[in-house]
């Protein structure tokens, strides 16, 4: 893990539990250099990871600020990063597990054709997991992938990190993505893999990641206990 990460990790570890409580200030970055033996940029590196998430903010002149946060109580991903949740979870140091409930090649039908912009006649890879994190239930990931954008998909990437596989073996790298998040009803589905009741919502992220070419390469839909997770999105004015 790079040395940024893991002063990231210690610095949001101490925000946590309060050890630098709400609307106090980080340590100067000089103080932090000492402690931690690293250069400046390593520093500035790991306060803009958490700057990211939500829990600082950095103004020219005055300093690094704790934000009373006040979704400490959830797991908060930025609603931007499309990275996977192997390289989120990575990154806290977290657990992440995945059961495969389902997983073939089929031919798309309307709906996945239009986004993931292929024809009938292209095969697509059919994948339903639950991811586990920490031994609990987290996240039902449903997701469709062009059979041809990404060959060679085998269960042993699905028990671990897809992207991991795109990344470093097929050496594929995304341009964006396009997300949309909304609430829902929980299905019988959600019930039995989430452990939630029938009158609990969910959160669903659908979202659709994209080649540098334009082409989608990922359509997914997430379900996500409301109790359990949701996304943040810092919007800081430079003035």
């Amino acid at each position: 893990m790079p040395k940024y990460e893991e002063i990231a990790h210690i610095l949001r570890e101490r925000i946590r539990s309060k050890e630098y409580p709400p609307n106090s200030f980080l340590p100067n970055q000089v103080d932090l250099v000492k402690e931690f033996g690293a250069s400046r940029m390593t520093i500035k590196k790991a306060i803009n990871i958490l700057a990211m998430e939500g829990l600082l903010y950095s103004q020219r002149g005055s300093g690094t600020k704790i934000l009373n946060h006040p979704f400490m109580e959830k797991d908060t991903s930025p609603a931007n990063e499309y990275e996977g949740l192997s390289y989120q979870m990575h990154k806290r140091h977290r657990s992440l597990t995945s059961q495969v409930i389902h997983f073939d090649v089929e031919f798309p039908n309307e709906y996945i054709q239009e986004r993931l912009m292929v024809d009938a006649e292209q095969p697509v890879y059919n994948i339903h997991r639950l991811r586990i994190l920490d031994n609990e239930p987290y996240i039902l990931e449903h997701t469709f992938m062009p059979v041809n954008l990404v060959p060679g998909l085998k269960r042993e990437h699905l028990l671990s990190s897809i992207y991991d596989y795109l990344h470093k073996e097929l050496n594929i790298h995304f341009a964006g993505a396009y997300r949309a998040i909304s609430a829902d009803k929980s299905t019988t589905f959600d019930q039995e893999y989430l452990n939630c009741s029938e009158t609990d919502p969910v959160l669903e992220v659908q979202q659709v990641v994209y080649l540098k070419d334009g082409q989608p390469i990922e359509y997914s839909s997430s379900r996500n206990r409301f109790d359990v997770r949701n996304y943040s999105v810092l919007d800081v004015r430079s003035n």
